[in-house]
């Protein structure tokens, strides 16, 4: 944790200050290893403090280490404030993306000879290169995601519920270790698998029916992201064998392009421009992927609009989805870390047409 403060202090000058404050719950955990839903960290060129309230004190004592620990009976945002000011701080960074306004001008209100510098990526840019221990983490979580999927896809069954087996994955999680799902599963029977991000509801799994099932757990805090589509009892239609084959075929060929120097908006272009080709190009209206970590979305982003280029120790993900209105969808997720020489696929769950309960 030290390390990454360091790495952050050594950024500083560029972003033209001397100090760098946070609220954001998987920042603090990034910087000072602290799990908890309430926080803030100060780190200054020569010093580094961490500040929560008198509920997370005995909790802060036990995970944070190299860090000056106060706990404040006022607001977070006073106290780091007031800190800026006795320190005499001329210039303290923030991230816009996870600072609020009205957190901002309270800051700003004690911290009057201060001035807050938004530094967007600062600290996103960091946290976009995993090291060998956050690597291990999101494999585990990967893993543990994956088992839990091959053990459950035999409880889809004709009348079981969206919601139900959205409910079954979440308690295995748990049952397993996990701290919980990295994100509400997406669990989608028949035309409702059209809806990229639908949510789980009420309708029952019939013959024919497609299976979207979208999903990732939390294990050591770290994320993993997994998406599988499947038939149920017999393939829905000719349609459908169609849009799976130019789904997975879009999915392998920006697989292929996750390597050291290829540009985000290249590899999305990679699926972008297959998909195109058959004909489905309007179906297809998401990005290819984006960054995991802490979070289940983190920067790099890779779509048509990002400017970033795939660096060693990134973890994204690769799912291209063709989405038919009323009919039904497709979308095949891997999660993927990249290496010195190439890419390593996290994701084992085999990819190919699968019909279940044949």
């Amino acid at each position: 944790m030290n390390a990454r403060a360091e790495r952050l202090r050594q950024l500083l000058a560029d972003a033209g200050a001397e100090a760098y404050f946070s609220f954001s719950p998987p920042a603090n955990e990034y910087l000072a290893g602290f799990r908890g839903t309430t926080s803030a960290v100060l780190i200054t060129v020569d010093t580094q403090f961490f500040f929560c309230d008198f509920r997370y004190a005995e909790q802060a004592d036990a995970m944070v280490s190299g860090y000056a620990i106060e706990v404040c009976n006022s607001g977070l945002e006073k106290f780091v404030g007031e800190r800026l000011h006795d320190l005499g701080i001329q210039h303290a960074a923030f991230d816009p993306g996870v600072l609020t306004v009205e957190q901002q001008a309270t800051v700003a209100a004690q911290a009057t000879a201060t001035e807050l510098v938004s530094a967007p990526g600062l600290l996103a840019g960091l946290r976009q290169h995993k090291d060998p221990e956050e690597i291990a983490k999101l494999r585990a979580a990967n893993d543990l995601a994956e088992g839990v999927l091959a053990d459950l896809l035999p409880e889809l069954r004709e009348g079981i519920e969206e919601r139900e087996f959205a409910a079954r994955m979440e308690y295995e999680f748990k049952r397993r270790g996990a701290q919980g799902s990295s994100f509400a599963p997406i669990v989608l029977f028949g035309s409702r698998s059209s809806l990229p991000h639908g949510v789980p509801g009420g309708k029952p799994l019939e013959r024919g029916d497609v299976v979207l099932l979208d999903f990732g757990c939390i294990l050591g805090s770290y994320c993993s992201d997994l998406t599988r589509t499947y038939a149920f009892g017999t393939i829905p239609g000719a349609w459908f064998e169609e849009i799976y084959a130019v789904t997975l075929q879009a999915q392998l060929a920006a697989l292929e392009l996750v390597c050291p120097g290829t540009p985000c908006a290249a590899a999305d272009a990679a699926a972008r421009d297959i998909i195109a080709a058959a004909g489905f190009g309007d179906y297809f209206g998401h990005g290819l992927g984006h960054g995991v970590g802490l979070e289940v979305h983190e920067g790099p982003r890779l779509n048509r609009l990002s400017q970033a280029t795939l660096e060693p120790g990134m973890v994204v993900t690769v799912e291209p989805g063709i989405y038919l209105p009323g009919q039904g969808g497709v979308r095949i997720e891997d999660l993927v870390v990249v290496t010195e020489t190439g890419c390593d696929i996290l994701s084992k769950t085999p990819k190919e047409l699968k019909v279940l309960n044949a």
